[in-house]
C-alpha cells in the first residue's frame, strides 16, 4: 500500500526524478514523458467520467485503475531483472489488452458502419472521449519512441493501441450509438 504523508520532497528541483527501481533520470527523458503522458491520458479520463453513468462509468472507471498499472510498468524500466526484484514489478499484461478487445467488440456491435470520418463532437461525453483518444495516442506514440531506446513492456503498447481504438468506439456509442456523430464532409468549405 502506498503512503504518502509528505507531498513535497525538494529531491526533483534539479530536474531530475525516481524511477521505480530507484534510478535516478532527468524530468525530460523519453521514459518519464512516456509515464507522462499516461497520466495525462488518465487525467482527460476523468474529465469524461463527469459525463458517464452505468457501464460507460464502470468502464472508464476500470480504464483508469489500468492507466495507473501502466504508468507504474512505465516507471520501472529493466524488464529482464524483474525476475530478481524483491517484489515483482506491476506490468500491464495481455488479459487488460483483451478486456480491451472484447469491449470494443460489445460496443461496436450495435453500431452502422462508418461511411465517412467523424469530427470530434457531438455529446459532452463524446467529446472528451476523443480528448482521451488523442491524448492517448500521444501516450502510444512516445512508449513507442521509448521502445526504441530502452526496454518496453510489449503490452502496454499494444494496450495503449487498442485504448485509443476504445475511446473512438465510446464515442460514437455517446453519441447516440453513432446516430449523433458528426461526418466529415471533405472540401465543404471550399
Amino acid at each position: 500500500m502506498v503512503v504518502l504523508n509528505k507531498i513535497y520532497t525538494r529531491t526533483g528541483d534539479a530536474g531530475d526524478t525516481a524511477l521505480g527501481n530507484g534510478d535516478r533520470v532527468a524530468k525530460h527523458s523519453a521514459r518519464v514523458t512516456a509515464y507522462g503522458t499516461v497520466d495525462e491520458t488518465n487525467a482527460t479520463v476523468g474529465m469524461a467520467r463527469l459525463h458517464a453513468n452505468g457501464d460507460m462509468a464502470d468502464a472508464l472507471s476500470r480504464i483508469q485503475n489500468d492507466l495507473f498499472d501502466l504508468g507504474a510498468d512505465f516507471c520501472r524500466p529493466n524488464m529482464e531483472e524483474d525476475a530478481n526484484a524483491e517484489y515483482p514489478p506491476l506490468r500491464v499484461n495481455d488479459a487488460q489488452v483483451e478486456r480491451l478487445e472484447s469491449e470494443i467488440d460489445a460496443m461496436n456491435a450495435d453500431l452502422s458502419p462508418l461511411r465517412s470520418f467523424i469530427l470530434p463532437g457531438g455529446a459532452p461525453l463524446a467529446a472528451h472521449l476523443h480528448v482521451c483518444r488523442t491524448v492517448s495516442r500521444r501516450a502510444e506514440r512516445l512508449a513507442v519512441e521509448l521502445s526504441t531506446l530502452e526496454s518496453v513492456n510489449p503490452a502496454a503498447v499494444k494496450y495503449l493501441n487498442r485504448l485509443s481504438d476504445w475511446f473512438f468506439v465510446a464515442g460514437r456509442v455517446a453519441n447516440n450509438n453513432g446516430a449523433d456523430d458528426i461526418l466529415w464532409v471533405p472540401g465543404a468549405n471550399r
